[in-house]
Formats: structure tokens, sequence, C-alpha cells
């Protein structure tokens, strides 16, 4: 699937990982959840990367980037946040949010996420399904309206939805 299609299936509601539009994009789960609450945030409009944006739109990215990661933290408890943009693979702007937990495997738990061995981050049983996450999905979104509110973005709140 292209970018296009993705941002299109987000924008048609017919994504079911999506967990909020916001205004910089679309927050979604990941495909993956060998780190439970994994979660992305997909830039809308398409862009190739952050510095293509002007400085306003490259703020509120990196803010919904933000915004999002301490809504993992509040929902999941885990120990802290990670934070990555690549686009390497997937040449449009995009960032990972990466929970990471204290019962993480020693060898693991200090390497960025993309470098746990291939069948671990792929392991079928750590497909997103919406029988296994979606409360954590429901979760994370009710946790994220309330930050947005309490940071003040009232003024801004008819961009999420």
């Amino acid at each position: 699937m292209t970018p296009a299609e993705r941002l299109q299936e987000l924008i048609d509601g017919k994504n079911p990982k999506q967990i909020l539009r916001m205004r910089s994009g679309f927050a979604v789960f990941a495909d993956n959840q060998f780190l439970p609450g994994y979660c992305l945030l997909l830039a809308y409009p398409e862009i190739s990367q952050l510095n293509e944006l002007d400085a306003k739109r490259r703020f509120l990215f990196l803010e919904d980037m933000a915004l999002l990661g301490e809504a993992i933290q509040r929902v999941t408890d885990c120990v802290r946040v990670n934070y990555a943009m690549y686009g390497n693979v997937d040449p449009f702007l995009h960032a990972h949010v990466w929970p990471r937990y204290e019962w993480e495997v020693p060898e693991f738990a200090t390497i960025p996420p993309l470098s746990y061995p291939e069948e671990i981050r792929t392991h079928p049983d750590t497909e997103w399904d919406p029988e296994l996450h979606g409360e954590s999905q429901d979760q994370i979104r009710r946790a994220l309206l309330s930050i947005i509110e309490s940071h003040g973005h009232l003024e801004t709140m008819h961009h999420y939805h």
C-alpha cells in the first residue's frame, strides 16, 4: 500500500488501527505490537521529510508526536518512550512512538526497537488485533484527548477527531 493509499484509508475512516486524527496527521497503532502500545504518527498531508515542513507545521508534528507519547506512557505504564523518524523504507514523514518496559530482555532493552530481531518484531502473535488491542487503542485515544484538552489546545480541538 502506498503512503497516499494509507492516508486516504485513514481520511475515509477505513483503517481500524486509527487512534485519532491530529493537527499534523494521524495517530495509528502499529501493525505489530511487539512492544505493546507501539504507535505511529503519519504526517498529513503527505510529505517526504520533516525538513520540508514550514516552521509551524514542523512544530505541530513534533508536538503531536510528543502528545501521543505522553498518552502511550499514561496508558501502558512504560518506563520511557522512544521516538524515531526514518523514512528509509516508507519514504514519507512518519514517527515511530515506542513504549519501553522494565520487562524487556536486557540485551534488547537498550537498543533501538527496530534493532530487535525481525522474528520478534514481526512474530504473528504480536500482530495488531482489534480483539486484543482495541481496549488499549480506546484508552490511548481517551488519554490523548484528555492531554490535548489539558494542554490548552481547545481552540484547535476541531482538528482532532
